[in-house]
């Protein structure tokens, strides 16, 4: 004897349909996501690294101003100026520092930490504290030209253009100049 086979009903049959197109809708929505999450991951990327740089603050050779963990956008740029944060490399780091001294300028320190340029005080209301620091070089000191001359917002404790260990810092090396604190949120600023 033969069994009977079950024929599906209409119900059934609309409701498979529906199942499967929901299916195929589901795999279309689906790829087309992971298609536009692709495409903006390879833009972000690109946008970091040739444009707006990230980077994560490491030390505290920047305090007040920027403090470790804190996480900066620079802008990459060829016009810098005395007073700009900017990122460099220096021995497969990336360091953080301000422009003191442009190319030309004639720089002095004294025992008091007090920046004299070109024969005048520099106004540097970012400090908490002047020092002189680790300084190893001799006043007056003449900024090489396409070299800038950098240091560290805390100066007791920034090892910077003061020291011949990195010295006055080339144009080349320079990453780009710090312009917005992304991180902590609730710090979020510009940065002069």
């Amino acid at each position: 004897m033969k069994k009977a086979v079950d024929r599906p009903t209409k119900v059934e049959l609309e409701n498979e349909l529906k199942r499967v197109r929901h299916v195929r809708r589901f795999r279309r929505i689906l790829k087309s996501t992971v298609s536009v999450l692709i495409v903006v991951a390879a833009l972000a990327a690109l946008v970091a690294t040739l444009i707006l740089p990230v980077i994560q603050i490491s030390g505290t050779s920047m305090e007040p101003t920027l403090n470790n963990r804190e996480i900066v956008l620079l802008v990459k740029s060829k016009r810098l100026q005395r007073g700009d944060l900017c990122a460099f490399s220096y021995s497969n780091k990336i360091l953080i520092k301000r422009i003191i001294g442009m190319p030309g300028d004639m720089i002095s320190i004294d025992d008091l930490g007090n920046v004299i340029i070109n024969g005048e005080n520099l106004d540097e209301p970012y400090l908490t504290e002047k020092s002189l620091g680790e300084c190893d070089i001799e006043f007056p000191f003449e900024v090489p030209e396409e070299s800038f001359f950098i240091m560290g917002d805390r100066r007791d404790t920034s090892i910077d253009s003061r020291s011949s260990v990195i010295g006055c810092v080339e144009r080349e090396q320079i990453i780009g100049k710090i312009f917005f604190r992304i991180w902590p949120f609730k710090k979020i600023d510009f940065i002069n």
